[in-house]
């Protein structure tokens, strides 16, 4: 019997190992978002809200960097930009609350997942396995 219950709090000190290996490289992963800067009554928001916003999501950029919004005029103190705001919209890649780049201005839908997946490939931003070309998925 000895033999036997030596080996439980081994098996469970595996078990605890492959839980921590596991879920340790999940814990530690970056949190990236794309912070899209807006305010009422802006055009061109409306245009990429019509036009982008029901599809970012599904797209491999939507879920390699999730959409975060904010108005201009109360940036969230959890964000280091690295610069000011005056633009709407503005969309700004951040990792870890750090200012990575950014797209001022909304281009129109083609020009937008081209200048998006520039920025995140110059950024190391890796777009989910199996993803297929910017913004075709929607």
């Amino acid at each position: 019997m000895e033999r036997q219950s030596g080996s439980v709090p081994l098996r469970l000190a595996a078990l605890l190992l492959s839980l921590t290996l596991t879920v340790l490289p999940i814990a530690a992963r970056a949190e990236t978002v794309l912070v899209m800067v807006e305010e009422a009554g802006c055009a061109w928001c409306a245009r990429w809200n019509k036009e982008i916003g029901p599809i970012y999501g599904k797209t491999p950029e939507g879920r390699a960097a999730p959409l975060r919004r904010e108005m201009i005029g109360a940036p969230p103190d959890d964000i280091a930009f690295e610069r000011g705001l005056h633009f709407t919209p503005t969309f700004v890649l951040v990792r870890d609350g750090a200012e990575l780049g950014r797209i001022e201005g909304y281009p129109g839908e083609d020009f937008f997942w081209g200048l998006l997946g520039q920025m995140m490939e110059q950024n190391g931003v890796a777009l989910p396995a199996g993803s297929q070309e910017a913004g075709a998925e929607g």
